[in-house]
């Protein structure tokens, strides 16, 4: 029987035993590895530039309808203003004085020999500008809104022609009795008798004397 003899045994033995080497194979699980986590990071950077461009999107959406929404905030706030000015507007108008209301309640009051030798009416408007709110250290300070305060006063001269020069207190309570000024005069010092003149005496006139009246109405802050 022949004999065979592989000469070739040994190499082929090393070369068996250089593919069963542990660091080859380390290495190559090491290289699938890398490729495995460059896969994967290129997955992610997809997903975060797919997800950055959604982000601006909606971020160019919301910011539209910031605009949209400020937009309707400042005509809402046009509109309150108008309204505001046009309530102020009309009560003016429901609440001002009425000349004619004054002088018919005026002409009831009779005191033999007085007579109304002048009336003086001061209607006066004192404006107070409104401020915006504001923030500070210790929080939010609401704004104020714009006012207008109304002030009248009316100055009566009249002249008492009476025997005794005594009508003087009688005329004062007879005006201060009538509904209109117990109603309309200002309740602490409505009707003031401010200046009563000595006796005097004109040619072909009886003697006679001159005071003077101040009506004063309350201040109506609008």
């Amino acid at each position: 029987m022949p004999i065979r003899i592989n000469l070739l045994s040994e190499a082929l033995a090393e070369d068996d035993l250089r593919q069963r080497d542990p660091v080859k194979r380390a290495i190559f699980i090491g290289f699938f590895l890398v490729a495995l986590s460059l896969v994967w990071l290129s997955s992610s950077w997809l997903e975060y530039k797919m997800a950055l461009q959604n982000k601006n999107l909606v971020d160019i959406e919301i910011d539209s309808h910031t605009n949209e929404c400020n937009q309707v905030v400042a005509n809402l706030k046009k509109i309150q203003d108008c309204q505001h000015r046009l309530d102020k507007l009309l009560q003016l108008n429901t609440n001002r004085f009425l000349q004619g209301t004054f002088l018919n309640a005026l002409q009831q009051v009779y005191v033999p020999n007085i007579q109304l030798m002048r009336i003086k009416q001061d209607q006066i408007y004192i404006i107070k500008e409104g401020s915006e709110g504001r923030t500070n250290a210790y929080g939010v300070v609401a704004g104020r809104a714009a006012s207008g305060t109304e002030r009248i006063s009316l100055t009566l001269d009249v002249k008492d022609s009476s025997p005794n020069l005594d009508q003087t207190t009688h005329y004062k309570e007879s005006l201060a009795a009538l509904a209109y000024f117990k109603t309309n005069l200002d309740p602490t010092n409505g009707l003031k008798l401010s200046n009563v003149s000595s006796p005097q005496v004109s040619m072909g006139s009886k003697p006679f004397v001159l005071f003077t009246l101040e009506c004063r109405f309350p201040d109506k802050t609008r």
